[in-house]
This record gives C-alpha cells, structure tokens and sequence, in this order.
C-alpha cells in the first residue's frame, strides 16, 4: 500500500494528530491483542521555515520515527496510555504496518504495534522528539 506522506506533512503543519486520525479513518476493524497498542508514525510538517522538505526525508520520519499517536490500545495494557496520546519508543521494540478505513478509499498511514511496556514516556508535543 501506498501512504502519501506529503499529505499527512502537510496537514502536520496546523494539528498533526487530526492529520493522522483523518488518514486513518473509522479504526473500528482493527482490535490489538493483550498489551499491544496500535500507534501512528508521526510524520513532521512539510516545511521548516521556509524549506520545503523532499519526500525521501518524509519518508524517514516513516523508519526513523520515535514518537507516534496513540490509536487504540489492548485490553491488558499496563500503563495509563488513551487514544489520543503522543508517546515515544524505539522503533525496533514495534512492528510496521499500514492500515487504512476499507469503508473509503484512501492511502492510509504508516501504524505500529507496540507493547506497552516498550512505550518509554507521553509527551504533549511530538516536535520535540527527534
């Protein structure tokens, strides 16, 4: 599946978590097991200053990325995380994947599953984290 970052970036730019949940569409599919919570990479504004960011340093927001939205979380999660939530990890402690509403046609986003007990902090402003 294809994800069109430079969307999701440019949307970034005025509330990234409304960027993210607009992609992501009606999550009602999609149930994580045990203590898993399914996230959404965050994907940085497209520009920075006045610099317009090229697609292939979007894209490693995509692999690099350690802070992602909260989508939904497992019945055993541990820790007081809610959808909504920005929160960092290692991106190796997580497995990718790309998830999108089947009811509409869209690209979807770059998601992860991760344990709780990998989730590292909650933060307010996933810009900080870099």
């Amino acid at each position: 599946m294809r994800v069109n970052l430079r969307e999701i970036a440019a949307a970034a730019e005025f509330d990234a978590a409304k960027a993210l949940l607009d992609a992501a569409g009606d999550l009602g599919d999609y149930v994580p097991c045990h203590n898993e919570v399914l996230v959404a990479t965050y994907i940085a504004p497209e520009k920075v200053g006045s610099i317009i960011r090229p697609d292939a340093h979007l894209a490693e927001d995509r692999y690099q990325g350690k802070c992602a939205l909260v989508l939904k979380t497992g019945p055993k999660t541990t820790i007081d995380v809610k959808p909504g939530d920005w929160v960092v990890f290692r991106n190796s402690d997580a497995i990718e994947l790309f998830i999108r509403d089947r009811r509409k046609v869209n690209e979807g986003i770059s998601a992860r599953l991760v344990e709780d007990t990998y989730i590292r902090m909650i933060v307010t402003d996933p810009s900080l984290i870099y």
